[in-house]
């Protein structure tokens, strides 16, 4: 991409800038949740449990309740007397065999047990974030330490500790797709089967804003005003009213900017209904900003996923079935979001990028006595590219194939598209086949083993490797997507939404579409996201799994039209014809043998001009193939990525700028995970160990050094512009590439991530004391 296209450049406040909102960011003048206040406005605290199981003996707040400066102390007795037991979930009723989905309550403050490292026990709200901080320290609590189990495979064990009483064995869903007789069948009959389990490890999200909430009762109409971090309006509003049990009109949700999301953001949390207690109580606002290390501890962790994977090929290595065994580790409670997205999003891609028969999905949704897991960057996609492309390697080596050749021969052909898999879904476009032979010559695959023998005469062991992956953008929790759209009488163009950024660029992007539609600058255009007066009255999906463009973004094309068709009508009464024969272009209307021009801002002037958009997407399926090299030095473990490529089909593209952004984000996103973040706790004691960037590894600038990004482009037909989504891409295919290149440097089958200096050289000894 970066070879070809050139960033367009807008003009803001005399700068020229390549997205609209980065002028008002980077000169200090977003506005983020914990830039919100209101006058008279408390600050609250929350005491959290320093240990993973125990039951609560008593809570003695005495000493807290009488600091200078505190108002109101609040524990589980009255999230209890609220009702706010439950928050939302996005489970399927029904699971395997008829299985009732078994959601255990989550009190927005713990009641009578605690059952992870940083479960919320007590708030504090006092006059200023100190005090209550202080007054938190006063709380005395005595609990009685039962067993914790934090590994998923311990916690499906007989005789394991058990969380819920209403959630026995520690399971609260168990689903499968696909059908496991043929499967069983083929791998029966296979003249090769590979069989590999894969550690998806646990990370934390991490964006750059901690959460942060200010909450504010309004009497007059029984109602709240909420200010946090959010990805979508409408969703906000909706797991608000469900864990509080009232109607979304009681919530004005006001968001201006958001400092990343991943998923994070999908989830309202107990902290923000524990605050509507207070404000309600109390009748002042209620504000609290999350600490980083209440953000390892208690935002909604990503993966968390082990999966064994077993692969059936024939006499000519045709692939003829696949299995998956999957547990998803959800913590110690089931998050909105979780356990629905580690399921449904495997389930439609289960075959990968490849033509498979039989296919056959076993997942069991466990609980243990960790932090609670939600959708992170992909939401299961990353996760099941992941075990395909390990498995596919594996296999390959022990065929003594070439890895690119075993994929070649079992990609789903160009003209097989729209492919309906054995799980039932139907895939609806992509060429894998041009678009990997794009990435190997691209790669010089076949010259890899040059470069393997130069590295060699350096000490350093070179390894390639790739990966080829496809994943369904999300088809959304609302029925459609909409757009309002209407004209100033200076002629701005002003676009509403309920769909949120968090840093992808929608202001600009959206504005693209629709200037490109109207044929005006785009500079004409303003994007307003989740309007609190406007939101409640559109029905629309948050942004989430690379949706937003495919829906919202899409519906900004059809919007604008139907601004055009609303003028013509308004246009013909003042040129005297018919609205058929009124044209329009460039932001002027005419009619044929009329000299007369009306421009969109004199129409407003006189007339209400606006119109609304909508539109119903199903799922798209945006695909790629990324190649990476790698080097490692055997003498410390350290690994050095020589190269990174990426080739991918996103469908049309609006903004080269921020897809090529979104891309590099994502794959030093998935780097992140391949190298070094790994939320660890203590088998023991449930401790947390990796709490705190000291001891979290982050991806450094530095890992990354350059990147060739490009693209294979087939149109989706789902939509008026082709577009298919990409903000998720680049963490699902840089898993497997990256690891499967650091595996074959060191010549092994397999290696769990995070590939940390220490467990490479490790493996390095062990192969050396082998052979």
């Amino acid at each position: 991409m970066d070879q070809h296209h050139h960033s367009q450049l807008f003009k803001i406040d005399g700068a020229h800038v390549s997205r609209f909102e980065d002028m008002r960011l980077i000169t200090g003048n977003g506005k983020y949740s914990s830039d919100w206040n209101a006058p008279g406005q408390l600050h609250a605290c929350f005491l959290r449990s320093d240990r993973a199981h125990a039951r609560i003996v008593s809570i003695n707040y005495d000493k807290a309740r009488q600091l200078k400066g505190v108002v109101g102390v609040y524990t589980g007795a009255d999230a209890q007397a609220a009702g706010y037991m439950r928050p939302a979930s996005f489970l399927p009723a029904t699971g395997k065999g008829g299985m009732k989905a078994r959601v255990p309550e989550r009190p927005c403050l713990a009641i009578g047990k605690v059952r992870f490292v940083g479960d919320p026990v007590a708030m504090v709200v006092a006059e200023s974030h100190l005090a209550a901080q202080d007054a938190c320290e006063l709380i005395e609590v005595v609990y009685e330490d039962l067993p914790a189990v934090v590994d998923p495979e311990d916690a499906l064990k007989p005789g394991a500790p058990q969380l819920h009483d209403d959630v026995p064995g520690n399971m609260p869903y168990e689903a499968e797709t696909g059908s496991e007789a043929p499967v069983s069948e083929a791998i029966a009959k296979a003249a090769h089967v590979t069989k590999l389990t894969v550690d998806c490890t646990r990370v934390s999200p991490s964006p750059m804003e901690p959460r942060a909430a200010l909450i504010e009762y309004v009497a007059a109409n029984d109602s709240y005003i909420v200010h946090t971090p959010s990805q979508g309006v409408n969703m906000t509003r909706r797991q608000f009213a469900t864990y509080s049990n009232l109607s979304e009109d009681k919530f004005r949700v006001e968001i201006k900017d958001v400092g990343g999301g991943f998923g994070q953001r999908s989830t309202v949390y107990p902290e923000y209904v524990s605050m509507m207690i207070a404000t309600k109580a109390l009748g002042r606002p209620i504000k609290w900003v999350s600490t980083r290390t209440e953000s390892f501890l208690t935002d909604t962790h990503g993966r968390g996923n082990l999966i064994t994977i077993t692969l059936a090929m024939d006499n000519n290595a045709q692939f003829t079935g696949l299995r998956v065994d999957w547990l998803t580790d959800q913590g110690a409670y089931l998050s909105p979001t979780g356990p629905a997205g580690h399921i449904r999003n495997p389930s439609t891609c289960l075959n990968g990028v490849y033509r498979i028969p039989a296919l056959y999905g076993h997942f069991k949704v466990v609980l243990t006595n960790t932090g609670w897991v939600a959708a992170y960057r992909g939401a299961g996609r990353p996760d099941i590219a992941y075990a395909i492309e390990r498995v596919v390697d594996a296999a390959a080596l022990e065929l003594k194939m070439d890895p690119a050749d075993l994929r070649r021969r079992n990609y789903v052909p160009a003209n097989e598209y729209p492919y309906k898999t054995a799980t039932g879904s139907t895939i609806e476009m992509a060429d894998l086949p041009g678009l990997s032979v794009k990435a190997l010559n691209l790669a010089d695959w076949t010259g890899f083993e040059a470069r393997r023998a130069a590295s060699a005469k350096k000490g350093k062991l070179r390894g390639i490797g790739m990966g080829a992956v496809i994943e369904p953008t999300g088809a959304g929790m609302y029925p459609r997507d909409e757009i309002d759209i209407s004209v100033d009488a200076q002629g701005e163009v002003t676009l509403h939404t309920v769909s949120h950024s968090q840093g992808q660029g929608h202001e600009t992007s959206f504005a693209m579409v629709t200037a490109n539609a109207l044929g005006i600058p785009a500079e004409r255009i303003k994007v307003r996201q989740g309007d609190p007066d406007r939101a409640p009255k559109m029905v629309g999906n948050h942004s989430g799994g690379s949706r937003t463009m495919v829906g919202a973004g899409t519906v900004c094309h059809i919007a604008a039209n139907k601004l055009i068709d609303a003028g013509k009508s308004l246009a013909a009464e003042d040129l005297r014809v018919e609205p058929s024969q009124v044209s329009y272009s460039k932001g002027e209307f005419s009619a044929k043998g009329s000299k007369k021009k009306i421009t969109l801002a004199q129409l407003a002037a006189t007339k209400t001009l606006a119109a609304k958009g909508e539109g119903t997407f199903t799922s798209t399926f945006p695909n790629g193939c990324h190649i990476a090299e790698v080097e490692v030095d055997p003498e410390t473990g350290v690994t050095d990525i020589a190269s990174y490529l990426s080739v991918d089909d996103c469908g049309h593209v609006v903004s080269h700028t921020i897809v090529e952004g979104q891309m590099h984000g994502a794959v030093v996103q998935g780097l992140g995970q391949v190298f070094g973040e790994h939320i660890v706790y203590d088998k023991e004691s449930g401790q947390m160990i990796t709490g705190s960037f000291s001891d979290y590894i982050m991806p450094r600038a530095g890992k990354l050094k350059s990147m060739q990004m490009e693209e294979h482009v087939t149109l989706s037909k789902l939509g008026p512009l082709g577009i298919k989504g990409m903000g998720e891409s680049g963490c699902t295919a840089s898993l497997p590439a990256l690891v499967n290149a650091v595996v074959n440097a060191l010549g092994v089958k397999h290696l769990d991530m995070p590939l940390t200096p220490s467990k490479v050289w490790k493996t390095i000894q062990q192969s050396k004391a082998t052979n």
